[in-house]
């Protein structure tokens, strides 16, 4: 399951996936994802969403989904902002946008941010985290329980 990928959506584009909060004019759109050949013992998977670049000092989470059924392939094209279903036990972790689903990719004008979605295959069906837990208590209970991870950059930035 370990792999890493990137893509990057140029400047000049408009992003649909884009935050239409902090200067942006997107529609937050999650996209679609897709993956395959879950290491054996795969009970759950959790996805993560997180801006490295950010300029806050700890980076930006910008989208957690956990306790995503073994069963699961695929989220759809607006999974995470309310256009398509999450699999049935899945549940949004809060983002610091301040609640949970997802916000789109909106940096300062300038130098082009990373955005690393992150699959994690854990060995436990569930979290054990109370339905507000912040992304870093998530992320630790993750990293606890993960049996792989693949990885996937994409890069977006604005214009000066």
């Amino acid at each position: 399951m370990p792999y890493r990928k990137a893509a990057h959506v140029h400047p000049e584009e408009p992003c649909a996936r884009s935050s239409p909060s902090l200067g942006c004019s997107g529609q937050n759109v999650s996209p679609e994802l897709s993956w395959k050949n879950a290491p054996k013992g795969t009970k759950s998977y959790v996805l993560t969403v997180y801006d490295p670049d950010a300029p806050t000092g700890s980076g930006w989470w910008h989208w957690v989904v956990y306790d995503i059924p073994a069963t699961t392939k695929e989220l759809p094209e607006g999974a995470g902002s309310g256009k398509a279903a999450l699999p049935e036990g899945a549940k949004q972790g809060r983002t610091d946008f301040g609640a949970p689903g997802f916000g789109g990719p909106c940096p300062p004008p300038g130098k082009p941010h990373r955005y690393v979605f992150t699959l994690y295959a854990l060995k436990t069906d569930k979290l054990d985290v109370p339905a507000d837990a912040s992304p870093a208590l998530i992320g630790f209970m993750t990293r606890t329980n993960a049996l792989a991870n693949a990885k996937l950059t994409a890069t977006y930035g604005r214009k000066k």
